[in-house]
């Protein structure tokens, strides 16, 4: 009985592992671990400085986002299934939010086949291809899964959290409280 019962642990610790690699072939996909769309909200006071965000995308070009604005950074890797899911969301909610900086990272992504999803799904904002940017948020509010979408706000401070897939009214909600500030 006992062998029985280590066998179906083994096979559900597979199945539990191979379920959340994201359907791709990159090794680097092992440790990924879906988010299921918490939203984390810090006030005022409490908030840590966001990372400098700076360097060359995706596009070939060098961006650096100047604090003074709202902000919107979304973590992401093409093999990932809620970032496809998440992409038409954030592309329209950074044409409804012209104001509001939209910016990526990839993350554990191969940049061909990262650049063939920005042109599928349109992504008119810029994405770092330095995904060491993210040690930066550590101190704050870590991307912890893939996607992770994280608002900063006007004082280049750390506002907010969606852990997973954003949906339009989650990170509306964090776009608007932060926003009003």
């Amino acid at each position: 009985m006992k062998l029985g019962y280590k066998v179906s642990a083994l096979i559900a610790s597979v199945l539990l592992l191979t379920s959340c690699s994201g359907g791709g072939t990159s090794s680097s996909q092992e440790s990924f671990v879906a988010g299921n769309g918490a939203v984390t909200f810090i006030k005022i006071g409490s908030r840590n400085t966001a990372p400098h965000l700076a360097g060359m995308t995706l596009s070939g070009t060098n961006y650096e986002f100047k604090v003074g604005k709202v902000a919107v950074v979304n973590v992401w890797a093409s093999w990932c299934s809620p970032c496809r899911a998440e992409a038409p969301t954030l592309v329209a909610l950074s044409k409804k939010f012209p104001d509001v900086d939209f910016m990526g990272i990839l993350t554990r992504d191969n940049p061909a086949t990262a650049e063939a999803f920005q042109r599928r799904f349109a992504l008119s904002y810029p994405t770092f291809i330095d995904d060491s940017i993210l040690i930066g948020f550590k101190s704050s509010l870590p991307a912890n899964a893939i996607p992770t979408t994280v608002v900063i706000d006007k004082q280049g401070m750390v506002a907010g959290r969606i852990s997973g897939e954003v949906t339009v009214a989650s990170l509306t909600e964090l776009i608007t409280k932060v926003s009003a500030e």
